[in-house]
């Protein structure tokens, strides 16, 4: 399949961190590229978190000053202020991806190519609109369960489509990767991305800054996303690519 600029998709994990601030109107559930399939899901989310005044340590990951930002954040989704989620992650792998000094070229091929999987919104395009949150997609958030478990379906379903015809290749760490069950038939192709340390030893966390760079090099490369991908390279890290 020839390679154009749609015919790609770079699957991302958001970040634990978040930039403060946005803008109105506020965040909706059903809006965003995914939306219209997911919203109802969102909105089951959103009752769950409120039911547990917006969570817990134990639930959220952090204590303090932080647990308190992060609970009255999940209490002002519905209706708060946004920023594109570009701009909201703030974590190694954006950091290092870099949105704000993207070419023009390769922020058009991210807006139409780059999905993030989320515990809260399910899927997120590039520059959907997205509110300050925390939310673990490992979490377990009473009475849902685990949300990549309670995701699974619908996630699946809604990811498979999306990706038909194209080329997807898959950033993810396991956590979210586990959410979705992918169905490689319909795609162009499927490359699984490891990242393993000249030992042979897979990378964990030292591998974010370097995933980060590669996804802004796939973004800035022009033709074939798959020569890209097989073509770069890291002083520290090697690629392991399933297909």
């Amino acid at each position: 399949m020839a390679s154009t600029r749609a015919s790609f998709l770079v699957l991302l994990p958001p970040s634990e961190g978040k930039a403060d601030g946005g803008r109105k109107p506020g965040w909706r559930p059903g809006g965003g590229q995914f939306g219209r399939r997911l919203g109802a899901h969102r909105r089951r989310i959103l009752a769950a978190l409120a039911d547990v005044d917006g969570g817990d340590a134990t639930l959220l990951g952090v204590s303090g000053s932080h647990l308190d930002r992060a609970r009255r954040a999940n209490l002002d989704l519905e209706g708060g202020p946004t920023l594109p989620a570009s701009a909201r992650y703030t974590g190694v792998v954006w950091d290092h991806l870099s949105p704000a000094t993207l070419s023009s070229r390769g922020l058009a091929r991210a807006v139409d190519s780059v999905v993030v999987l989320s515990g809260l919104a399910g899927l997120v395009g590039f520059d959907d609109p997205l509110p300050d949150y925390r939310l673990k997609m490992g979490a377990s958030l009473s009475p849902l369960g685990k949300l990549s478990s309670w995701w699974r379906d619908d996630l699946s379903e809604t990811l498979n489509s999306h990706a038909r015809g194209r080329h997807v290749i898959d950033l993810l760490p396991g956590e979210h990767r586990s959410a979705w069950i992918a169905e490689p038939e319909g795609f162009a192709s499927l490359s699984i991305v490891s990242f393993v340390e000249k030992t042979g030893k897979v990378a964990g966390h030292d591998a974010k800054a370097a995933k980060g760079l590669l996804a802004r090099h796939l973004l800035e490369s022009s033709g074939d996303p798959l020569a890209a991908l097989t073509a770069w390279r890291h002083p520290r890290f090697e690629l392991r690519i399933e297909r």
